[in-house]
């Protein structure tokens, strides 16, 4: 029985694979802010640089992959540290030639963080504050203030810091994967250098924001619970909740991780046994709600607020409010939901839920089931194949220039280099890189979607919690409001699913050609 719903959850996410894989050879997502500025594109695919590349990565990465395989002969405490040291150096590199500028989101915790630090500034939870609208966020204007503390004020130490979950990430990918493949002979410095070398990981550690140091609690969660769930020590139980509960505090997703391991610990019952079972699902609840607790004591005790900071902060139903915005498939709606909480409910959180119940029912009403379903279609299939998780603005920057543009310039650089000079706005340099990373992110969906083929055919399910992450993580962006960088945190599965797909459709096309032989 038990077998049979895993078969059905890893049936589910293949089903899904084709779709963004078919899909892909009609029409092609897009994000360029200078051409098009804050908005999701979808347009025609270009079947010739398409196809080219295909066969030009791809090839690439088999020869990578048979070189990986000629270090087997060396031990991991040589070439883990290695490639560590090669990411380190990537990132370090780019931030440099790359200093980009905090932005948006990014910029305002980052003042608020000066605010609170230098000045003991706390207005911003006051009504109409950005806290009192996204007391969420609180989290990322703390862990700011912390590095204010100990080092000096620089972006660079921030950056910093980034590249450093982004190596524990990588070396967090390498882990899981050696947990759900532990009876293979080979090393697999394969998925260790590809993590190491992963682009957007390398790009987003530009970003100053919560993304980064997230992804890398939430992944350090995900391998403890495999663990756990493989070795039965409560030890890595609680390693997992206590990293859930702080990638969720940072990035207020932590639910997505929470159901799928509350699922994946019921599936394994027969082998945790109901009481344990019982208790791994009480400990994980029970530790996602802590830091948010732990929070709003701290608030009340320090007198900077006198009740729960979500009293009247913004409503999920705003984002899912704005994920029903059908001139940008659920893309921000350029400030017309925020004015409904700002402007017509004056702040009030519950008379701005009931006006925005009111605007989905309209959209709704409005709306021809066809049209619906064509609005969910196109928002998810921009979501997860657009392949590069929007660094061309959060990884790359750009200048402020205004002069071609009629909408504000956002970003620009502290200062410029010949990388900045050579990716300015739309240069061939900045197009060829997005085509790149949409190609790879096309080709690990053919590769996932392998995989998923050969662990259903063999009755294989080690990886069902992966699965699960990332069939929770499309069925939320399908409701709510999407940015394709919102995927970022779950981008070390990605890797790893088809990394497995990857090695096994080498094996096979490896002992086809040595048959032939």
């Amino acid at each position: 029985m038990l077998k049979n719903v895993k078969k059905t959850i890893y049936i589910i996410l293949m089903l899904f694979t084709a779709l963004f894989i078919f899909s892909s050879f009609f029409v092609r997502a897009k994000y360029n802010y200078f051409i098009y500025g804050d908005r999701p594109i979808l347009t025609k695919q270009e079947p010739g640089i398409f196809f080219i590349l295909i066969f030009i990565i791809l090839p690439m990465g088999f020869l990578f992959y048979k070189i990986s395989l000629k270090l087997d002969r060396y031990d991991k405490s040589l070439i883990l540290p290695i490639s560590i040291l090669i990411s380190f150096l990537l990132q370090t590199g780019f931030i440099f030639a790359f200093p980009r500028l905090p932005t948006d989101d990014s910029k305002t915790v980052y003042t608020l963080a000066l605010n609170m630090f230098y000045h003991k500034d706390y207005s911003s939870f006051g009504e109409g504050g950005y806290l009192h609208m996204f007391p969420f966020n609180y989290g990322t204007v703390l862990y700011i203030m912390a590095l204010l503390k100990l080092f000096p004020d620089s972006y660079v130490v921030i950056k910093s810091f980034n590249i450093l979950f982004s190596l524990v990430i990588t070396i967090m990918i390498y882990k899981i994967n050696g947990l759900l493949d532990c009876k293979s002979a080979r090393k697999d410095y394969g998925i260790l250098f590809f993590a190491a070398t992963y682009i957007p990981g390398i790009f987003m550690s530009n970003f100053i924001y919560n993304d980064v140091m997230a992804t890398a609690f939430f992944t350090c969660s995900v391998y403890f619970l495999i663990k756990f769930v493989k070795k039965r020590a409560v030890k890595d139980l609680l390693a997992s909740a206590f990293f859930l509960s702080i990638g969720n505090y940072f990035r207020n997703i932590g639910l997505i991780f929470l159901i799928a391991a509350i699922i994946y610990v019921v599936l394994n019952m027969n082998v945790l046994k109901a009481g344990l079972a019982a208790a791994s699902v009480f400990i994980l609840i029970l530790a996602v709600n802590i830091p948010g607790l732990a929070q709003n004591y701290y608030l009340q005790k320090a007198n900077i607020i006198s009740g729960s900071v979500k009293e009247n902060s913004a409503p999920v139903h705003m984002w899912l409010n704005m994920g029903m915005n059908f001139e940008k498939l659920g893309f921000w709606d350029d400030f017309k939901s925020y004015s409904i909480y700002r402007i017509d409910a004056s702040y009030n959180k519950q008379l701005s839920i009931k006006l925005f119940k009111e605007d989905i029912k309209e959209k709704i009403s409005n709306s021809t089931v066809g049209g619906l379903l064509s609005h969910y279609y196109r928002k998810l299939i921009w979501t997860w194949t657009e392949g590069t998780y929007q660094i061309e603005r959060y990884g790359f920057g750009n200048d402020m220039d205004t002069s071609a543009k009629k909408c504000p310039r956002h970003g620009g650089y502290e200062y410029r280099t010949f990388a900045t000079n050579l990716f300015k706005d739309d240069s061939m340099y900045r197009s060829a890189m997005n085509w790149i990373l949409y190609v790879i992110n096309f080709l690990m969906y053919l590769f996932i979607l392998f995989g998923l083929i050969q662990r259903v055919k063999a009755g294989k399910f080690e990886g069902l919690l992966l699965v699960l992450i990332i069939l929770g993580v499309i069925a939320f962006y399908i409701i709510w409001e999407i940015k394709s960088r919102y995927i970022y945190p779950v981008y070390p599965i990605l890797i790893i699913l088809s990394f497995q797909g990857f090695k096994r459709a080498y094996d096979i096309a490896f002992t086809t050609v040595t048959k032939r032989r």
